[in-house]
């Protein structure tokens, strides 16, 4: 048991260090992080998306935007479409599981908005249809998947492709890359002054 917690210990560092070794993708985080900014700079907002796994990370970078990341301030405007049980079971039932984030994206999404894609093998059907729908809109999007990018990687607007083919280890860079954007994002938006205290909200 005490060799399965450290092997898994062992590959999470080995997938992170080799993430902080991959330049490239470092530099798309970057420019991810400044497309968002960008974004509230302009009124948008941030929309996403995902299954199982990914649909959590989905719902937690909302909460990270929408709550807090680490500074008292006001909320920024975030929406995960994995989040309301009415939306997804109507949809699913009526129509097809692939158009549970295609439907939201056309409800919810506006032009200058933000979709993020979460897919750790870059091809989950539902989230391609999103994308897809995301690009006659004039909705920006983004792909966090594993490092073959799937079909998203030539879809999106940018794809972060963490360096791994391991699920979970994918999955744990995911948390990790979406907590680098949040900080990008609430620190310069907080500088700027267009994130306020909440006494100043």
């Amino acid at each position: 048991m005490r060799e399965v917690i450290c092997q898994n210990i062992a590959e999470s560092i080995e997938a992170k260090q080799r993430l902080f070794q991959d330049s490239q993708c470092i530099d798309t985080i970057e420019t991810v992080a400044n497309m968002v900014v960008e974004a509230y700079r302009q009124g948008h907002k941030i929309l996403t998306c995902g299954n199982g796994g990914s649909a959590c990370d989905a719902q937690h970078f909302v909460g990270e935007l929408v709550g807090r990341y680490k500074k008292e301030r006001q909320g920024i405007a975030a929406i995960s479409l994995c989040g309301n049980v009415a939306n997804l079971t109507a949809i699913g039932n009526d129509y097809d599981y692939d158009r549970i984030f295609s439907n939201q994206v056309i409800a919810l999404g506006q032009p200058g908005d933000v979709l993020f894609a979460i897919s750790t093998s870059g091809n989950s059907k539902n989230c391609v249809k999103a994308v897809e729908e995301a690009k006659k809109r004039g909705i920006l999007t983004v792909g966090l998947t594993g490092e073959k990018g799937g079909a998203l990687k030539d879809l999106c607007d940018a794809t972060i492709a963490v360096p791994s083919s391991n699920t979970p280890r994918i999955q744990e860079m995911h948390i990790l890359t979406i907590h680098s954007i949040c900080h990008v994002v609430e620190d310069t938006l907080y500088a700027e002054g267009i994130l306020k205290k909440w006494e100043d909200a």
